[in-house]
């Protein structure tokens, strides 16, 4: 669970930390180009929601499990020189001033970036664009996600008498 007293994370380790958690989230996803210039309606965006698991993995700074509530997670392994691995991609990620973790990833003949930043403690927002190597515009989402978070136990009258 994240520690409101050091908001915002200011390392890798502490940003990874930071992100565990259940969430509920709602993912705007868009075609750029393609379909938007043919004119096809709307079929250029959609939105979905979802929930999210997050788990810190350990490590030198570690790494995040990440994947739909009851479905196999993907794991992001990072490390300290500025590169991590999901799987069989292998991309660099950077910890910017202003708080925000990007990930970049080289697939194919195009690159994908992800931003993910936390707007509150339990507010997380991810920019995902997908840019082909001719310059084209590719495809882009946006996710707002909110951390699921335990009601504390409501005091009985018992109590507090």
């Amino acid at each position: 669970m994240s520690d409101p007293a050091n908001f915002p994370p200011a390392t890798i380790e502490a940003f990874l930390r930071f992100c565990e958690g259940e969430w509920m989230s709602l993912r705007s996803r868009f075609v750029l180009g393609g379909a938007a210039e043919a004119g096809e309606g709307d079929e250029w965006h959609s939105s979905e929601r979802g929930e999210l698991v997050v788990r810190y993995l350990e490590g030198a700074p570690g790494g995040l499990s990440v994947g739909p509530k009851d479905q196999p997670a993907r794991q992001l392994l990072f490390a300290a020189d500025g590169s991590f691995s999901a799987g069989d991609q292998q991309g660099s990620w950077t910890l910017w001033p202003d708080g925000s973790l990007e990930l970049v990833v080289q697939q194919g003949g195009s690159e994908l970036r992800e931003r993910i930043w936390f707007n509150k403690p339990n507010l997380r927002l991810r920019s995902t664009i997908e840019q082909p190597a001719d310059g084209t515009p590719g495809r882009a989402s946006f996710s707002s996600e909110i951390r699921r978070v335990s009601k504390p136990a409501a005091a009985s009258p018992a109590a507090a008498a």
